[in-house]
């Protein structure tokens, strides 16, 4: 990118590049990079608009308006998920957020980054369910088969995308726990937000978040009090879906190293009646929506 892209970003808007830039970048990503079937015969190789609203969770006219100039101050949530659809390197990241004059993500500030690399092994797993969360347990990307299995997370707003409101406050969940499973996740949790306030220090959204989970959960705030220690390990879950019935699944969730980013992998061993399961849930697609994996 040239000395003149990286301009006063007020330039920019003023003379419609974020839409320009909205476009060249959809452009130039194929349906096989942002993972999706290419389908039938296209015009151009990149991505169709309604292909980019549905990866970054937007409306097709909300989308057409920012590459028209239209609509120009789109806010961090929505260029993070642009970003991230668009599969954008961080120098690429921090110039979208420049010209919808917001700033990129510092130091002391969570980031919802997806590295390419990342997005690419995440799109070799397609075959199993995934939610990637950031190191505030916020759900900043799925796959379909997710989305399958847990109930499409997105119409949902605000705290109901972050896991661990979910947890401590009662949202509907298809998953139970024992008694043993959900004091370890809890605690594993509670755990992981406690070494997030000493990397982020100036996140407000971060602070926020424990405030709040502090007055209105009494079993995280007995946790937050007692400095608990706890780690993620292997463990079952078990889904009530509608659809398909009672699943057993091993999940796993992998901590991605610089970002912090937590991936959670859903899985079943072959030939077993969950992998059966697994199976039918990618046939049926989105059968309901709005419960959530806990």
């Amino acid at each position: 990118m040239s000395q003149r892209d990286l301009r006063d970003p007020r330039d920019h808007r003023e003379h419609g590049e974020l839409g320009a830039v909205l476009r060249y970048w959809r452009d130039r990503t194929t349906p096989q990079e942002a993972g999706l079937p290419r389908g039938g015969a296209r015009r151009a190789p990149g991505l169709r608009r309604e292909e980019l609203a549905q990866l970054a969770g937007l409306s097709v006219d909300y989308v057409t308006r920012l590459e028209q100039g239209r609509a120009t101050a789109p806010s961090g949530q929505v260029v993070g998920a642009l970003a991230r659809a668009l599969r954008l390197s961080e120098p690429e990241r921090d110039h979208l957020y420049r010209l919808a004059g917001q700033a990129p993500p510092t130091a002391g500030h969570i980031s919802q980054h997806i590295p390419p690399s990342v997005q690419r092994f995440l799109d070799q797993l397609g075959q199993s369910p995934i939610g990637v969360h950031d190191a505030a347990y916020n759900l900043i990307s799925w796959n379909p088969l997710w989305a399958a299995l847990a109930g499409d997370p997105s119409g949902w707003r605000g705290r109901e995308r972050n896991y661990v409101w979910r947890q401590f406050t009662g949202l509907p969940s298809r998953t139970t726990h024992t008694p043993e499973q959900e004091r370890r996740l809890r605690t594993a949790l509670v755990s992981d937000l406690r070494s997030a306030t000493a990397r982020y220090p100036d996140d407000r959204g971060l602070r926020s978040l424990i405030a709040d989970l502090r007055r209105e959960s009494e079993p995280f705030r007995e946790l937050w009090a007692s400095h608990a220690v706890g780690f993620h390990k292997a463990d079952t879950k078990t889904v009530h879906h509608p659809e398909v019935g009672r699943i057993v699944l091993d999940c796993d969730t992998l901590a991605v190293p610089g970002g912090d980013l937590r991936i959670t992998i859903c899985s079943a061993a072959p030939g077993t009646e969950a992998a059966q399961q697994l199976a039918l849930l990618a046939t049926l697609g989105l059968q309901t929506t709005g419960t959530a994996l806990g």
